[in-house]
């Protein structure tokens, strides 16, 4: 599919909710079942109170148990029996420490672990099986990406084996090479239409250069709520259990999870940024003075900016440029060369301290400390049709610095790499990440180089 198509037919898509994966909660209480009757055996066997036994139940609710790639229960035998086998020797180990005179003979063990792990295998068999015929009946649908040849054979391959729950509906080409099987769909709009008519919830990228050529069609899809998976099609090379039709596979995170350290960052952008406003206050206070007193009036400079899923707020700076009007400040790009600012004003925008405001964003939840820097709504239009990937800068707070400015990408440089490193960013966003870039950062004010 074109690069400009793309970006131009899922610039920002609406959000479905996301195929929410198998509840652990029915393989949990299987798990339970087995603990209880266990516990039972050791209660009817040694004539001890019931709670002694409901540790053993305890043992097996500290770990909830994520339901894996394992089709069945004989593929987590060995696990489920091994942490039963564990349970059961620390509750022995713990009666011997404490209370020796109860010790837990051997013929107890072996009664307990064997109507625990029989109790538990069976009710997770009758979990998976419930499963099994669930996709039988209800498989998810797909579309499959990649060079039409290779697309085709690995939909056929999995039309053909229904317990996979997959349902290949079309293939997603460049262009159609005549061969028969599925549709192919060549524009952004083929590929919509297929998504909502056919309720679409997976997505299978079959070939190496999908990842990088239809980078921004994958983020569309994800954002629209699908999952994304990266098949081999040749060859097992990846290091990994997930097995579709007999194809290695791989899901792929394309930044639309809710990621666990969500929350961790919004943590560090309250306490980051509240300190900092607490610690430079009075230098803000200074500058708005002296601002005021060698500029004239208007110090605070407001623009509606584009910030996470394309939703507008206004960012705060330090007015350091006086527009003609509000059309040239939505639509003229740089002023980094004005030749008419005053002295304290290049010094501002020299140190940086004009962005010193947007502290009380990312207070307010607009923006983040780290994050692609966010853009006025005319250029947001303009660069999303022009540059693949630059849309999908938005799946993300926008920040105050991020991995683009540490790399200088700031003020007229190339949009395209400042792009490639935003989603270079999100892609691979972790919390350590953030503190380093912030480092990075704060080193980087020593030897100001301006904006």
């Amino acid at each position: 599919m074109p690069a400009r198509g793309t970006a131009a037919g899922f610039r920002f898509p609406a959000r479905r909710p996301a195929a929410r994966p198998p509840s652990p909660v029915p393989l949990l209480g299987a798990d339970l079942v087995g603990a209880l009757l266990g516990a039972l055996a050791f209660a009817e066997a040694e004539r001890r109170p019931l709670f002694l036994g409901l540790l053993v139940a305890a043992s097996m609710l500290l770990r909830p148990h994520r339901p894996g790639p394992a089709s069945g229960v004989l593929d987590e035998l060995p696990a489920v029996c091994g942490r039963i086998a564990v349970g059961w020797l620390a509750l022995a180990a713990l009666v011997a420490a404490y209370a020796p005179v109860h010790a837990l003979s051997a013929r107890t063990l072996v009664l307990g672990f064997v109507l625990q792990s029989a109790a538990s295998c069976t009710g997770r068999g009758l979990v998976h099986w419930n499963r099994r015929t669930a996709l039988l009946s209800r498989p998810r649908t797909a579309l499959v990406i990649g060079p039409a040849a290779t697309a085709q054979r690995v939909a056929a391959a999995v039309l053909r084996h229904p317990r996979s729950g997959v349902l290949p509906v079309g293939i997603v080409a460049e262009h159609h090479d005549g061969t028969d099987g599925l549709p192919v769909l060549t524009t952004g709009q083929e590929v919509q239409r297929a998504l909502i008519q056919n309720g679409v919830r997976e997505v299978l990228a079959v070939h190496p250069s999908v990842r990088t050529q239809q980078g921004p069609l994958l983020r569309a899809l994800a954002a629209s709520g699908c999952t994304v998976w990266e098949v081999d099609a040749d060859s097992p090379s990846y290091a990994t259990r997930d097995q579709l039709a007999g194809f290695s596979c791989r899901r792929l995170d394309m930044g639309y999870e809710r990621r666990h350290g969500s929350a961790g960052k919004r943590l560090l952008d309250v306490l980051v940024s509240g300190t900092l406003l607490l610690l430079v206050g009075p230098v803000l206070l200074v500058c708005a003075v002296v601002l005021r007193i060698t500029d004239g009036p208007g110090v605070v400079f407001r623009q509606e900016r584009i910030g996470m899923g394309g939703r507008p707020f206004t960012l705060l700076k330090f007015r350091t440029h006086r527009p003609v009007d509000e059309h040239e400040a939505a639509t003229r790009w740089s002023v980094a060369n004005e030749h008419h600012m005053s002295w304290f004003c290049r010094f501002l925008r020299r140190t940086s301290l004009d962005e010193l405001l947007q502290l009380w964003n990312v207070l307010w939840g607009d923006m983040s400390l780290v994050g692609p820097r966010p853009e006025r709504p005319y250029f947001v239009g303009k660069f999303s049709q022009t540059y693949p990937g630059y849309a999908a800068r938005h799946r993300m707070r926008t920040g105050i610095t991020g991995l683009a400015q540490i790399n200088g990408l700031r003020g007229d440089t190339s949009i395209e790499d400042r792009a490639r490193f935003d989603n270079a960013y999100i892609d691979n966003w972790s919390l350590w990440q953030d503190i380093c870039i912030l480092a990075r950062t704060a080193a980087a004010l020593v030897r100001p180089t301006g904006s």
